[in-house]
């Protein structure tokens, strides 16, 4: 969950930062160059560029805002027995899922690991002390397996395409939505007027929480694919295990907010903006599959 909040927060304070320094520069006037109509080829390549360059500066960013973020302590030469296994069960499973070693770290803080990068082969994996406390190690092993297969399976860059796909699109029809309350409400005939971009504004806002939906349920799909792949790593039922230790921990005291990371729930509406399935969900899944 801290992942994809670091991701998505930077993302939209990139957006936000274009869009304004677009505006002082008066880029947004080429958008109706004979200041009547849309120039709909201009707005869909502006949309995409404010689209795409959040979500790509958002990748790039990613491992040393998650490291500053999180005070992520790096584990260069192992201090003790932990530290020790940390970097072999890491480095097995990272051989074994043909990526190059990441670096590996631990923070303080609730039970949470998460693991982070701009590509599959230049990645952070990091587990709070509070996992390594509350687990044993066959359950951090499987934990570790999870985030090792998210890096492995690209996770963060196809987050990313599909997060400037969302972006672009949001971008284009608040601008559409804008121009038209504009014409049609407000009867401004030439350039615009203040209503244009108080309601792009306002539709940009809406539409970012309705596409939200989109990554939110890619956020779910990848956590399946991950579950699977910790279990090929590590082993079906170790990633079970772990997933019932945070079954029982939501089932004594709602997760914090740390630990949601792993294991995260909701129902109804709150589902569809859900990153994570219901435990129960995830752990059925790897049971049917093991069936």
């Amino acid at each position: 969950m801290m992942r994809l909040l670091l991701f998505l927060g930077t993302n939209v304070a990139i957006i936000a930062l274009i869009s304004i320094t677009f505006r002082v520069l008066g880029i947004d006037d080429l958008l109706a160059e004979n200041r009547v109509d849309l120039d709909m080829n201009a707005l869909l390549i502006y949309s995409a560029i404010i689209g795409f360059s959040g979500s790509f500066i958002s990748l790039f960013l990613s491992k040393f805002m998650a490291k500053k973020t999180m005070g992520v302590h790096m584990i260069e030469e192992p201090q003790n027995r932990d530290e020790q296994w940390l970097l072999q069960t890491v480095k097995q499973q990272a051989d074994a899922a043909g990526i190059k070693m990441p670096e590996v770290g631990i923070f303080q803080g609730s039970p949470n690991a998460f693991a982070t990068g701009w590509n599959k082969n230049d990645s952070l994996v990091a587990v709070s002390t509070g996992l390594l406390q509350s687990m044993n190690r066959d359950e951090v092993e499987a934990v570790l397996a999870h985030e090792i297969s998210h890096v492995a399976n690209g996770d963060m860059v196809t987050l990313t395409l599909i997060q400037g796909v969302v972006n672009t699109f949001v971008v284009f029809f608040s601008r559409v939505i804008g121009h038209v309350v504009d014409r049609v409400v407000f009867k401004v005939e030439r350039g615009h007027g203040p209503a244009f971009w108080i309601t792009s504004l306002i539709a940009q806002f809406v539409l970012g929480i309705l596409a939200s939906m989109i990554v939110m349920w890619f956020s779910r799909w990848r956590e399946y694919r991950a579950d699977a792949g910790g279990a090929n790593l590590a082993g079906r039922h170790k990633m079970i295990s772990a997933l019932r230790r945070l079954q029982q921990a939501s089932g004594a005291q709602p997760l914090p907010d740390e630990m949601a990371a792993f294991g995260i729930t909701g129902a109804g509406l709150k589902e569809l903006f859900a990153s994570h399935p219901p435990l129960e969900a995830r752990i059925q899944a790897l049971q049917q599959a093991n069936g």
